[in-house]
């Protein structure tokens, strides 16, 4: 396993801490069936309802990989709130043992995800994930099984639909449209941008959904991603200008 540590004044090398601890919940070393079985379990523990006041910190989670298995490189970029400065960001590398299965993507995502939110100084009060909360056919997403591992409030913020429908969402920012699944509101088409293509928004843990709209909007800044996982995102592709500055110092 490859890490590294960036903060805005540069890269350096640092040991293993425990600024955020992974309750353990389950093995990850399971077939197809008992990772269902898992989430089907672990869907019952989510919490649908507001637990926490306005984040003074916010970070952001993606991952990179090549291939259905083999390396993946992911990220954990923490932001002040509501400034969104840059304060750490965090990149694992390392095998990926879990084949691509659609609807288990965080049996593939979490383990290395949850190895880079280790490396924190600092615990952030919110975490946006790129990837489903309850927007999910068995209610358990990426960003819940993060959230439950975490004992964090967490939100999705997919960039695509998983499961669900929803009516035409206007064109203005900031207007939403319910997503719906099996008669449940699972989520919302949200509208970061006018005249770009909606974010799926749903809630992971400690959030309900007003709440997970309200602060994904409220975390853009020009862009059809929240700035949490828009530079999430550039990090685990290594394409942050500060960190590729500081790794070739």
């Amino acid at each position: 396993m490859y890490l590294y540590s960036a903060h805005v004044d540069g890269i350096r090398r640092r040991d293993y801490n425990q600024a955020m601890q992974v309750q353990q919940l389950h093995s990850w070393q399971v077939s197809t069936a008992e990772a269902q079985a898992i989430q089907r379990r672990l869907a019952a523990l989510v919490s649908q309802k507001q637990e926490i006041p306005a984040p003074k910190c916010v970070a952001g989670v993606d991952i990179s990989s090549r291939g259905s298995r083999g390396a993946g490189t992911a990220a954990v970029v923490v932001l002040s709130y509501p400034d969104l400065n840059v304060l750490e960001v965090q990149i694992v590398e390392r095998e990926i043992d879990f084949p691509y299965v659609p609807g288990l993507l965080s049996f593939r995502e979490a383990p290395l995800i949850l190895a880079a939110c280790q490396q924190l100084d600092a615990a952030p009060d919110l975490v946006i994930v790129d990837g489903q909360g309850i927007a999910h056919p068995r209610r358990f997403g990426l960003a819940s099984h993060l959230g439950l591992l975490l004992d964090t409030a967490t939100i999705g913020c997919a960039k695509s639909l998983l499961c669900g429908t929803h009516e035409i969402v206007e064109e203005t920012a900031w207007s939403f449209a319910e997503i719906k699944h099996n008669g449940d509101v699972i989520g919302a088409a949200l509208r970061t941008r006018p005249r770009v293509k909606p974010v799926y928004v749903s809630i992971g843990h400690k959030m309900d959904l007003s709440s997970a709209i309200s602060w994904t909007m409220k975390c853009c800044r020009g862009y059809r991603l929240p700035e949490p996982t828009r530079l999430a995102h550039l990090a685990a592709n290594r394409r942050l200008p500060f960190i590729e500055k500081s790794e070739h110092q």
